[in-house]
C-alpha cells in the first residue's frame, strides 16, 4: 500500500512539474515572439515579420495544452492549498502569455506598413520601453518558476515606468502629427505599436500578481501602480476589429 501511495505521489509531482514546463515553454516562446516582432520593426525585415505572425499559432496550441493539463489535474488529483494555487496560476498565466503573443503578432503586422511610410523621429523612443517590458517578462517568468514573490512584486511596481514612457511617446508623436500631416499615417502605426508594447507590460504585471498570490496566498495590497494618462490612445474601427480577430484565433 505504501508503494502505491509513493507511486501516486510521484506521478502527481511529475504532473505539476510538467505543468511548470509548459508555462516555461510558453513564456520562452512569448519572449521570442516579442523579440522577433521588435527586430522586424527595427530592421524592416518583412520575412521575419511574417514568421512572427505565423508563430502565434504555436502559442495558442500550448495554451490549449495547459488548459487540458489543468483540467486533468483538477479532476484526478483534487489539489489543495498551495498546489491548487499553482494549478490555477498556470491556467491564468497561460492566458496572459497567449495575449502577449497576440500583441507581438500585432506589432509584426504593423511593422510592414510602417516601413512603407515616411519614418519619424519618435520611432527611436521605442527601444528603451521595449527593453523594460522584455526584462519584466523574463523576470516574472523566473519568479514563477522559482516561486519568488519578491521578484514578482518588483515587476508589479515597475509597470508605472512603462506607462510613463508610453505617455511621453504618445504626446511626442501627436506633436509630429500636428506639425506635419504627412506624418499621420506612420505616426498612427507607431502609436498602435507602442500601445501594444504597453499592453504587454500590463500582462506581465498581471502575471506578477498571480505569482504573488500563488506563493503567499495573499493578494497584493493597494492599487496597481499605473499612469492614468497611458489609458488614452487613438483607436480606429479597423483596429477594434483586428483585436477581436486575434482573440478569436
Amino acid at each position: 500500500m505504501a508503494g502505491q501511495s509513493e507511486h501516486i505521489f510521484k506521478a502527481y509531482s511529475e504532473e505539476l512539474q510538467a505543468l511548470d514546463g509548459l508555462i516555461a515553454r510558453m513564456g520562452g516562446m512569448a519572449e521570442a515572439q516579442l523579440a522577433a516582432a521588435v527586430k522586424a520593426l527595427a530592421t524592416g525585415d518583412s520575412e521575419l515579420a511574417q514568421q512572427t505572425i505565423r508563430g502565434d499559432e504555436r502559442l495558442d496550441e500550448l495554451e490549449q495544452e495547459v488548459d487540458e493539463a489543468v483540467v486533468r489535474i483538477l479532476a484526478l488529483r483534487q489539489p489543495m492549498a498551495s498546489d491548487l494555487r499553482s494549478v490555477i496560476a498556470a491556467l491564468r498565466i497561460s492566458a496572459d502569455l497567449e495575449r502577449i503573443g497576440d500583441y507581438a503578432k500585432n506589432i509584426a503586422k504593423r511593422s510592414l506598413p510602417l516601413w512603407q511610410t515616411r519614418q519619424i523621429e519618435t520611432f527611436n523612443a521605442l527601444p528603451r520601453m521595449t527593453r523594460l517590458v522584455q526584462a519584466g517578462i523574463k523576470q516574472v517568468l523566473d519568479a514563477y518558476l522559482k516561486r519568488d514573490a519578491a521578484a514578482a512584486v518588483d515587476v508589479w511596481e515597475r509597470d508605472q515606468e512603462v506607462d510613463e514612457m508610453y505617455t511621453g511617446l504618445f504626446r511626442a508623436t501627436l506633436t509630429y502629427m500636428m506639425e506635419d500631416p504627412r506624418n499621420i499615417t506612420s505616426a498612427t502605426h507607431l502609436l498602435f505599436i507602442a500601445r501594444n508594447i504597453e499592453r504587454i507590460g500590463d500582462h506581465a504585471t498581471n502575471i506578477a500578481e498571480v505569482v504573488h498570490f500563488m506563493v503567499t496566498g495573499e493578494r497584493l495590497e493597494g492599487a496597481r501602480p499605473k499612469s492614468d494618462a497611458a489609458n488614452y490612445a487613438v483607436v480606429t474601427p479597423d483596429d477594434v476589429e483586428g483585436s477581436r480577430g486575434d482573440e478569436q484565433e
